[in-house]
């Protein structure tokens, strides 16, 4: 714990009142959406200049003082919960768009920006901020960029790393780094920008970055189809991907849909009830797109893979068909999920669900599975809802012993055993699975690079020796 007088000298090293010390304030801020560990930071401090950044980091390293980064504190994988002490550094105040280029197509924002307020910042510019999910009203860019966070739009945009231009970030060593300059090409070396996208604060904090913008999309339509089983999916993938240029491939089962259906605020997609869903979007930039849309999916019906479907006529009818997918992680937070972010390439996923189906199926069988996930990138989000029966610990506790059988599938597919969640503290223990013991020494030492007293985001990724 961090005493009261060190406590006393952080308040110097920032505005009045940016140091929070109450109960309320130290569990709001030391945990994410996670439910795995209890909160236990010490202080919350709120920076509002790159200047205070570096000197809480050069507080911290002079103290021993462990930081933990905050942003929108959205995240799946506890890497922005203090459990021991630590003192939070949250960006709720580094939250403005400091430039816009418009030759460049590019927004410098600081880390506390909301994804929204740049989505909505780029659609007034006539461009478009293309990472999207369902946090997007309350993430921030610096956790989308600590987590390399995907979303919706991976098949067609990628994941945050592919929008990062440039950072300037705060190192563990207390050094500020400009890494990359906004630049397209950059032949000089190591490019470290790429070390800070994903490392989920464990090398140092971003304090500014400078965020790509794309075109804005012509006409945006969805459809969702209904298929017979899960071995429908990938020919439906194929068939539309041969024709049209998909900017999002989702699907979830109907275990998924009856929990929103459940809600009361979103209708149905269609009267037909079927195992699994597909949520499809593409630009219906003309006439001919619309009616290469409705022809794959009458070949769909005709070769037995969809049983029913519906196309958005209007930009209402658009985002009532994205809620039966983007409420499903809110929805089902009510039932305490254990949740399970993996991914192999797109071509294994029929014989790797199938895999992984067969598992959860012969040791939870009393407990509700719901599937979701993004399908077209081969990321799936295996949920296992908490029975009423059992408390919080017993259920993760039940859930954490298949853990071994589910990663060894991951390993055996060559999978990731987070997608787009990141590591944190609840994937930790399981990262042998997808990172070799060689290359688990190469990242601890790049840790040791950037932060040789250990401070930055201690026992997240890998546990603290």
């Amino acid at each position: 714990m961090t005493d009261l007088a060190l406590i006393d000298e952080l308040m110097t090293l920032v505005e009045p009142g940016k140091v929070l010390t109450d109960a309320a304030s130290l569990d709001a801020y030391g945990k994410d959406w996670t439910k795995h560990f209890a909160p236990a930071p010490s202080a919350i401090v709120f920076p509002k200049s790159i200047e205070q950044v570096q000197a809480i980091v050069r507080w911290a390293n002079q103290h021993k003082v462990a930081l933990v980064p905050s942003g929108g504190r959205t995240g799946l994988s506890a890497a922005a919960v203090a459990a021991n002490g630590e003192v939070v550094v949250a960006f709720d105040y580094m939250n403005q768009i400091l430039d816009f280029n418009e030759f460049d197509r590019s927004v410098v924002c600081q880390p506390g920006v909301i994804t929204q307020q740049l989505q909505d910042f780029a659609e007034a510019k006539g461009l478009y901020y293309p990472v999207d999910f369902a946090s997007a009203g309350s993430s921030q860019i610096g956790g989308n960029i600590g987590t390399n966070a995907g979303g919706i739009k991976v098949i067609r945009y990628g994941m945050t790393r592919n929008w990062v231009a440039g950072l300037k970030v705060v190192t563990g060593k207390g050094d500020v780094l400009e890494l990359n300059k906004d630049l397209i090409k950059n032949a000089t070396g190591y490019d470290l920008r790429q070390l800070f996208i994903g490392a989920e604060g464990t090398l140092g904090f971003v304090v500014e970055a400078t965020m790509r913008l794309d075109r804005a999309p012509n006409n945006l339509t969805a459809m969702v189809l209904g298929t017979p089983d899960f071995d429908s999916i990938m020919p439906v993938l194929h068939a539309f991907r041969a024709r049209l240029d998909l900017t999002a491939f989702e699907f979830f089962s109907d275990k998924a849909l009856a929990k929103i259906m459940g809600r009361g605020d979103v209708p149905a997609p269609f009267a037909t009830d079927c195992p699994f869903y597909v949520l499809l979007e593409f630009e219906a930039s003309n006439e001919e797109v619309a009616n290469d849309a409705l022809a794959t999916f009458e070949h769909c019906v005709e070769q037995g893979w969809v049983l029913d479907g519906v196309m958005s006529q209007s930009e209402q009818q658009l985002q009532n068909l994205w809620k039966l997918r983007e409420f499903i992680s809110e929805t089902i937070s009510h039932w305490t999920p254990y949740k399970n972010d993996i991914s192999v390439t797109v071509s294994k996923v029929p014989a790797f669900l199938k895999d992984i189906d067969a598992i959860v199926a012969d040791n939870y069988p009393d407990f509700e599975v719901v599937w979701y996930g993004h399908i077209g990138d081969g990321n799936l989000h295996l949920n296992i809802l908490k029975p009423q029966n059992l408390s919080k610990d017993e259920f993760f506790a039940k859930c954490a012993t298949v853990n071994k059988w589910v990663f060894e599938t991951v390993e055996k597919y060559n999978g990731s055993i987070s997608a787009e969640h990141g590591v944190g503290m609840t994937k930790r223990d399981y990262l042998t699975y997808s990172r070799s013991p060689v290359e688990i020494e190469y990242m601890k030492a790049v840790k040791a690079a950037f932060d040789p007293n250990g401070i930055m985001n201690p026992g997240k990724i890998f546990a603290v020796e």
